[in-house]
């Protein structure tokens, strides 16, 4: 038992904490306090407990045809069990999708995470526990940019595009489903100069924005899954 909310974050590089470099890889992480989930935290204060699970490349439902490790909906079962009692996953995901070599249409990209909403919904109980399924809240990135590296540009050619109508499927996928939704590309773009990830200021707007939308769902929903 435990009085503090408890907050998975759920996602690839975006939420991993990746610093964008000109040269594309490798790279470093940003520090805890810099990336959204840190900033996140902070915002929300000694009340929450927040558990990051990002891994980047990471896809909604797709198997990476050179990485075995990065089908989220393969992991995230094991990951809400591990880390029951939950109040609530955020999950931000769908820019690897876009990828030139899984010809994903953003619809499909959206039923991709359908798939791990359905996950989240059916999480109750665990491994031996009773505890309760917890909420989900998804968010959807921020529209790619133009990305100077030729191989970064290979890898998502038509990601632009896809990642300008995530939001609509994703809005649309939540009211379905009965989960929140958030859209990271009313608070931020993405400026990192690889075109794909977040500058310091995207995180820190970004995790004061999903703070804010955090505090809503509780006050909308105050009693705790967890407790």
């Amino acid at each position: 038992m435990t009085d503090k909310k408890r907050i998975m974050c759920f996602g690839d590089s975006l939420t991993w904490g990746w610093i964008p470099i000109a040269e594309g890889a490798p790279t470093l992480r940003y520090p805890f306090e810099q990336r959204w989930t840190g900033v996140m935290a902070a915002e929300l204060g000694s009340g929450f407990e927040i558990i990051e699970e990002g891994l980047s490349a990471r896809t909604t439902s797709l198997d990476d045809p050179v990485d075995p490790r990065l089908n989220g909906s393969a992991y995230l079962p094991s990951a809400l069990a591990s880390h029951l009692p939950l109040d609530l996953v955020i999950v931000m995901l769908g820019t690897n999708d876009t990828k030139s070599f899984f010809r994903r249409t953003p619809y499909e990209i959206a039923n991709g995470m359908s798939k791990l909403l359905g996950q989240i919904a059916t999480s109750g109980g665990g491994v031996g526990t009773p505890y309760p399924a917890p909420r989900a809240l998804v968010i959807a990135p921020p529209p790619l940019t133009p990305m100077p590296h030729l191989w970064f540009h290979g890898m998502f050619e038509g990601g632009h595009e896809k990642t300008k109508e995530l939001a609509k499927h994703y809005q649309a996928l939540a009211s379905f489903s009965g989960a929140s939704f958030l859209n990271a590309g009313d608070f931020i773009t993405t400026d990192g100069v690889d075109g794909i990830h977040f500058t310091p200021r995207n995180n820190a707007d970004l995790g004061r924005a999903v703070a804010n939308k955090v505090k809503a769902i509780f006050a909308e929903w105050p009693a705790s899954s967890a407790a």
